[in-house]
């Protein structure tokens, strides 16, 4: 169990780690604690060489409801620059979650708002109940989207979906979610089917897992040829290692 205040990180013995949003009484809204929080948390399960999976979820009825708004825009008169700055340091809370090497699965009931919903689309898959709420309500306030938004819609929905739920401050919720691709599967208990994959995720091999999330990391990005490339190392590692040496030689002897 970790010591933070407003986060819980717990460790299974099969590599997987469970990262729980801990401030139900705010509807695990980000604050600058909590900002903070998951930045160290992130670099803990970077560090962790035992870290295979992990699964991130809210405690209570939401996932995150987004950034504490009046930590982050209530003051006024300040310049600009200042605001830009202070939102850059919040999206670090998300953007070292999608930075970390393992494959990490966000397990979504309730709701997932502005920062929430980054936070959930930092991550590389997502479980959704039924009731899940994926809202970026930027606009309906005058904000612009921030934190990767933009970029994490249109990849999910593509470019006109995209830009017509940010220009109305749209939310797709749980069935919905996963027809348009923002979400993998629909789960009465999202968290016990995230972990129940995340199990399954553990058993691959830690390096290979790792790279075929860069793999797929690549392809989504740099297009074929870096791909192709990586592909080519990865896999040509992947077969010197002892246990694919037996799974090959048991090929070989096959009729």
């Amino acid at each position: 169990m970790s010591e933070w205040k407003t986060l819980r990180l717990e460790s299974h013995d099969d590599g997987v780690r469970v990262l729980t949003l801990d401030d139900p009484a705010r509807h695990n809204a980000i604050s600058f604690a909590m900002r903070d929080e998951l930045v160290e948390c992130a670099a803990r399960v970077r560090a962790d060489r035992d870290a295979r999976v992990l699964v991130v979820t809210g405690a209570g009825r939401s996932f995150c409801s987004g950034a504490d708004l009046g930590e982050l825009f209530g003051e006024e008169g300040l310049p600009v620059r200042e605001i830009r700055d202070d939102a850059a340091r919040m999206y670090d809370a998300f953007l070292a979650v999608r930075d970390l090497p393992v494959p990490t699965i966000a397990a979504v009931q309730g709701h997932a708002i502005g920062a929430g919903l980054n936070l959930a689309m930092s991550c590389d898959i997502r479980l959704a109940a039924p009731g899940a709420k994926f809202s970026a309500t930027f606009s309906r306030i005058g904000l612009h989207p921030g934190g990767g938004c933009t970029y994490f819609l249109v990849e999910a929905l593509g470019r006109q979906r995209a830009l017509a739920v940010l220009l109305e401050g749209g939310t797709l919720a749980g069935e919905q979610a996963v027809r348009h691709g923002l979400a993998l599967e629909l789960h009465d208990d999202p968290l016990a089917a995230a972990l129940e994959l995340a199990r399954r995720f553990a058993a691959v091999p830690s390096g290979l897992a790792r790279d075929i999330k860069t793999a797929v990391g690549l392809a989504a990005t740099q297009g074929f040829e870096a791909t192709l490339a990586f592909e080519a190392w990865a896999q040509a590692d992947s077969s010197t290692r002892p246990a694919t040496r037996e799974n090959l030689a048991r090929a070989f002897r096959r009729p």
